[in-house]
């Protein structure tokens, strides 16, 4: 079994359950159930984690079946890790809160763990199921960072946005990842999300953070990260929201987008989402 002790209250959250007192959120339910709506762009101005990873589940779950979404936010400094992985192995728990003032978040998707910070701005595409493809909105992305002079990006095999390395003779030949996915698919509707890395300020601690001195030790049942080198693209967050955005209207037409406010979080779903995610629910995986 691996090492339980500490570690809830190195998950505290420093996010209060303090509901806002505006109940002015119907304006942002009826647009995004209305079945008329076949795509919506919706861009967080929250940099809250548990409340950003809500939103997207709420809008995973109450978006029109045969509708497509573009869903852009950032969080603060934050360790997301996926669905069926086991943050002993794929973190450095003690330095998380101790050493980095990093959350722990696990969100509902699976794939591997990822860094946040406000110099990552994450995008979120969901569509009907039917329509799926894990390198469609990929290529969109890429798309706009080779319109904002990042000619290097391009999608690998695993999905991911990588840049190629310039010149010979690297330590490392890997090319340098700048954006990773992760996926939920359901009967109806599937999720793609990912991050891009624009202009972090942690990169030297995302090595620190997502590394796991006990992984030797223990044999888990979830999935393991591929380690990659990272780099930031260096491009500004809104002209990178504005190039994503004029891509993803160029596959759907969709409009301009809908920029979220504090009282989303007082949606009834998204509040029980929010609490969800504030649950101390590692115990389960932390059993090998």
């Amino acid at each position: 079994m691996a090492p339980s002790r500490g570690y809830n209250p190195l998950l505290t959250s420093r996010y209060s359950l303090k509901i806002p007192q505006t109940r002015r959120y119907s304006d942002f339910v009826q647009a995004v159930t209305n079945p008329s709506n076949k795509s919506h762009i919706y861009i967080s101005r929250q940099d809250n984690p548990y409340l950003n990873l809500s939103i997207e589940h709420y809008l995973l779950q109450k978006t029109p079946p045969d509708s497509t979404v573009l869903f852009l936010y950032k969080n603060e400094k934050s360790v997301i890790i996926g669905r069926n992985q086991n943050p002993w192995v794929e973190t450095h728990i003690p330095s998380l809160r101790n050493t980095y003032d990093t959350l722990l978040v696990r969100r509902r998707s699976g794939g591997g763990t990822v860094f946040h910070d406000r110099g990552n701005v994450n995008y979120s595409v969901i569509c009907p199921t039917p329509e799926f493809d894990r390198d469609k909105h990929a290529e969109m992305v890429m798309r706009a960072l080779h319109k904002l002079g990042v000619d290097r990006a391009r999608v690998n095999e695993r999905h991911d946005i990588v840049m190629d390395r310039i010149g010979a003779g690297h330590e490392d030949p890997r090319p340098l990842k700048v954006s990773g996915s992760a996926y939920k698919l359901t009967r109806l509707r599937s999720l793609h999300h990912g991050t891009c890395l624009l202009s972090s300020e942690n990169l030297g601690i995302i090595s620190q953070v997502l590394w796991s001195p006990s992984k030797r030790y223990i044999k888990a049942r979830g999935v393991d990260s591929v380690r990659s080198p990272v780099a930031n693209v260096n491009v500004d967050q809104h002209d990178f929201e504005e190039a994503v955005v004029a891509e993803f209207n160029e596959l759907y037409k969709a409009g301009e987008p809908v920029f979220l406010k504090e009282n989303v979080a007082a949606v009834p779903e998204i509040v029980k989402g929010v609490a969800e995610l504030k649950v101390c629910h590692f115990e389960a995986a932390m059993k090998v």
